[in-house]
């Protein structure tokens, strides 16, 4: 724990700063191109999408973002603090089986909210963080010890994996799992430990897809879409369309032609819209930032002296990572389908709001390293 007299700070990193907001704006950019054609099909407003993502999204997450980069982020470590934020998460995540709760294309993630949509796995991104940070770094945190370290930590992904999973939620799984992993790879814990996880939790997700029809259907799409190319593969063989589309320069902003028939393209779509109107050298240069902003949070974790900044660093940075990479992968074919959004780019409010906060703990990180 820095002392007082040390917290005077510094500038953050603008590289940071500057990445996660041309981000932001060409995610707005792209939203308002993406959803014109459905806000005035749904509402009579083709800027429908962009005013919600603005409204409900982008200034509820700045708000956050400034709350979190300018207070000192030793205050998430106090136990209080990242416990009471975890078990809320939980709750809410429980809510969704409640009336609040609705269900969505066969998924049950959301909590209707004075008219608003909330999906409380986002929020997990940030709770979860910062708890295992704070469990991580503490003094009587045993990781080389099986019973007093792995199976309390064991315990707590698999009952947040479980309730997911309830919910039809995959992706999250994976994503939440993988910066937890990750932080608890950092934190000293044995190999064999996050061999053990990883092995554990492919087996159980493997059993979940076997038995479960509408997921076992996208792997079967994912090996092969011209299978059933008005059916399971219809979304990956228009992705692949309108990315093959855009050719170097792309088709020009707005001029998509494939997203009037692409599933979700303001969702997990987008990215393929990005691709169709801004060609290869947009998505290089979208690929670059993304890059640009995972490296320098790595970077600053290494350079981080405290245990605890450095792990909230890799666990944000993980998940970032992560869901970038799943998003995209299943849009080129590389990877299944999931349904996962583009950080900052896809239509979202909870996501953007999520993010925005946790580049605002991360900024505040920046100032003291």
């Amino acid at each position: 724990m820095l002392s007082k007299a040390k917290r005077r700070g510094h500038a953050p990193d603008y590289l940071i700063l500057f990445s996660a907001g041309f981000l932001v704006l060409f995610g707005l950019l792209m939203l308002s191109s993406a959803s014109a054609h459905l806000g005035q099909q749904d509402f009579g407003d083709s800027y429908y999408y962009l005013k919600h993502q603005i409204y409900f999204g982008l200034s509820i997450g700045l708000i956050g973002f400034l709350f979190a980069s300018k207070i000192y982020y030793g205050f998430w470590r106090k136990k209080w603090v990242s416990v009471t934020l975890l078990i809320l998460s939980v709750i809410a995540l429980l809510l969704v089986f409640s009336p609040l709760g609705f269900t969505t294309k066969g998924a049950t993630r959301w909590l209707d909210i004075a008219g608003m949509s909330v999906q409380p796995s986002e929020f997990l991104k940030l709770t979860l963080v910062i708890y295992l940070a704070t469990w991580l770094s503490s003094k009587d945190f045993r990781h080389k010890t099986f019973k007093s370290g792995y199976v309390p930590f064991a315990i707590i992904v698999g009952v947040i994996a479980f309730i997911l999973l309830a919910q039809n939620s995959t992706s999250p799984v994976v994503i939440l799992m993988a910066g937890a992993l990750a932080m608890y790879l950092m934190s000293g814990a044995k190999w064999r430990y996050i061999a053990l996880t990883v092995v554990g939790g492919a087996i159980a997700i493997a059993l979940i897809i076997s038995v479960t029809d509408y997921r076992f259907e996208r792997i079967t799409s994912f090996l092969n879409p011209e299978a059933d190319p008005r059916g399971t593969g219809y979304h990956i063989i228009q992705a692949k369309t309108a990315i093959g589309a855009g050719g170097l320069t792309g088709v020009g902003l707005g001029q998509s032609v494939v997203k009037y028939r692409l599933p979700e393209p303001i969702g997990d779509s987008i990215f393929a819209v990005i691709a169709e109107e801004f060609g290869f050298i947009g998505v290089i240069v979208l690929l670059s930032t993304f890059g640009l902003l995972i490296l320098r949070i790595f970077l600053l974790a290494r350079s981080t002296n405290d245990t605890f900044g450095r792990l909230l660093l890799v666990g944000f940075g993980s998940i970032l990572g992560v869901q970038t990479i799943i998003n995209i992968g299943a849009m080129t074919g590389v990877l299944p389908l999931t349904g996962t959004p583009l950080p900052f780019i896809s239509y979202g409010g909870t996501m953007l709001m999520v993010y925005l906060t946790m580049l605002g703990i991360v900024s505040n990180i920046s100032k003291y390293n």
